[in-house]
């Protein structure tokens, strides 16, 4: 404003401009514009880092924190993978203990405890309080969580919501003391802010107990946190869930298995799965003497001809020190990487259900006529080695009216939201199920009392979002659960076959066993045969019907065949809904929607 006043005070004192709008000032020099006050180094002075706990604080959604039902699910579904991760790692039966409290206004307690190996007390403010901090990043083996952001989050969002600090118990070992923590996260920094730090007396001899209050809504129904724990449970035979909802009632999700499932080792990434740029930061960071040592030991399954094969079509002298391959030299590796033939990444990194139990823990939550599943051999994208498992149920107590259900895992994990955008729900309607005795108009799910179960088994799931909620749609990996659901679809269509033509059969044999009586009664007046004779000719036709048709296999539904289903535990996630419970639906729908 001080360089504009005195040019229009210097404009006011000018001599008398003419009426007339064409004429010029007396002076004939156009008049000077007020100069702009925003400059570049302003501009600049504005400009400062943008801490990644910031961005997700504005973009909650991104992490899972669409709306306060959604929420509730993602902190305990982030709080429990980790529990589940730490002891299978530690090879512990896993025993987790998930309360929910209602507050009132909206205000949830959450706390969930386990039996794992625990935390070291200077880790804790990290693992707990810091985004994109953890172990399994950078590490190639199967594992629940992957980017060492959701329980931070969880912690951020009740910071964020309620203004009050997490609380964290942890124990390593029985003659340790327990480390106890209240900790915020600095955002503007992504850093722990320690409110309260002590030793405590714990009875539990190891693991770790973490209490959060936020801001949420609980609905039973699907897609809640009963679903969720009860989907787990079927995709975790080995673990014991104890779950107080906020309604007080406790439900008890009892292991079905001691074995615990295989560790899976860590491996090197593959060569077909790495990029120019991670090439030539891999070559910088190297402690390799030579360039074929460097190829020998970084990757996975390059043998020493490998590597002098790669060498050879890349002009490049094996004792070259990785340090000195310049950007050029890095990419003609790699392009003799995509013209050398190696082998496929190695897949003890990798540790799938296995058909059986697969199956085992469908039966508990269905109960069906018919069950059929596979486990799909190891395959790449990128790479990263995966595998696919499927099951299916049908008839028996599925409805048969609708879409089928699906049920979507990765990493033994549920997927509960985004369905319609996940590779596996694409995968499953771009199947011609019509060709396996199921209803099914254009590429849409299929009609009929079916429930397909589709998991999916991974170094790095790639999910197409932070919140983990859907599968991208990678050729490879539509490929295989295009495969797999064929396979399970054929099992299908010769049992329905099977079973059509019993129906027919049992259908042509009343028609015949109508006339025996008939027959039987003409050959008595034309014979004159008694009362008896006639009953053994009735008899003695029905056991040549019999030979002649042969045996028929039972295939009625039996309802108590199933011994593996539980109808309570099936039940659980289905409750009927209250008003208050729809009307809280609907407004969680509408937030979803805006956002």
């Amino acid at each position: 404003m001080t360089e504009i006043t005195p040019s229009l005070d210097s404009f006011n004192k000018t001599e008398e401009t003419p009426t007339n709008e064409s004429s010029e000032p007396k002076n004939n020099s156009p008049i000077q514009k007020p100069k702009q006050t925003t400059t570049a180094h302003e501009l600049a002075k504005k400009q400062r880092d943008i801490s990644i706990s910031e961005f997700f604080e504005k973009n909650r959604h991104l992490l899972g924190f669409d709306n306060k039902r959604k929420a509730l699910l993602t902190t305990v579904k982030e709080a429990v993978d980790n529990a589940l991760d730490a002891c299978d790692e530690s090879g512990i039966l896993p025993e987790l203990e998930i309360t929910m409290v209602d507050m009132g206004n909206d205000r949830f307690k959450i706390s969930i405890e386990d039996n794992g190996p625990g935390i070291v007390k200077a880790q804790i403010p990290k693992i707990f309080a810091k985004l994109l901090y953890g172990s399994k990043f950078h590490s190639l083996k199967q594992n629940r969580g992957q980017q060492g952001i959701g329980i931070s989050a969880s912690v951020m969002y009740g910071q964020l919501t309620t203004g009050k600090a997490a609380r964290i118990i942890s124990k390593i070992h029985p003659n340790e003391p327990a480390h106890y923590y209240e900790l915020t996260i600095d955002t503007q920094k992504n850093k722990p802010k320690i409110v309260k730090e002590e030793t405590k007396e714990w009875y539990k001899e190891h693991g770790t107990r973490i209490e959060i209050d936020l801001e949420g809504s609980y609905l039973k129904g699907n897609q809640s946190v009963d679903e969720y724990l009860k989907q787990t449970a079927i995709i975790n035979p080995h673990a014991t869930i104890t779950y107080v909802n906020p309604k007080s009632e406790q439900i008890m999700f009892p292991r079905a298995t001691d074995e615990l499932p295989k560790q899976s080792a860590e491996i090197k990434p593959h060569p077909y799965g790495i990029e120019l740029g991670m090439l030539i930061k891999m070559l910088e960071w190297s402690e390799c003497k030579t360039v074929k040592k460097f190829l020998q030991t970084e990757f996975s399954r390059v043998s020493s001809r490998n590597a002098d094969d790669i060498l050879e079509r890349s002009a490049i002298i094996s004792n070259t020190k990785p340090n000195k391959v310049n950007r050029e030299m890095a990419e003609r590796i790699m392009e003799a990487i995509k013209k050398t033939k190696l082998m496929a990444p190695p897949t003890d990194c990798i540790s799938p259900i296995g058909s059986n139990l697969l199956e085992k823990g469908l039966r508990k939550e269905v109960n069906a006529e018919f069950y059929t599943s596979i486990t799909r051999p190891p395959s790449v994208y990128r790479g990263n080695p995966f595998v696919i498992e499927a099951a299916l149920a049908y008839g028996g107590l599925i409805p048969k009216e609708g879409s089928i259900q699906v049920l979507r895992y990765a990493n033994k994990v549920p997927l509960l939201y985004q369905q319609g955008a996940c590779a596996v729900t694409q995968s499953i309607a771009k199947t011609s199920w019509r060709s396996y005795g199921l209803t099914q108009s254009g590429s849409n799910l299929p009609q009929g009392p079916v429930v397909i179960l589709v998991h999916i088994a991974s170094v790095w799931v790639p999910f197409t979002s932070e919140a983990k909620e859907a599968i991208a749609h990678y050729p490879e990996i539509i490929k295989e659960v295009k495969l797999a659901l064929q396979e399970i679809g054929r099992n299908l269509y010769r049992y329905v076959a099977k079973k059509r033509k019993v129906h027919d059969e049992m259908k042509k044999r009343s028609y015949i066993e109508s006339y025996i009586p008939h027959v039987s009664s003409a050959l008595k007046e034309i014979l004159e045969f008694s009362d008896i004779e006639e009953q053994n000719i009735t008899e003695l036709l029905e056991k040549l019907l019999e030979k002649h048709r042969g045996e028929i296999d039972e295939m009625e539904f039996d309802k108590n065949k199933n011994t593996d289903y539980d109808e309570d535990f099936a039940k659980i996630g289905k409750e009927e809904k209250s008003e208050d419970d729809e009307d809280l639906d609907n407004e969680d729908s509408d937030e979803e929607q805006d956002e």
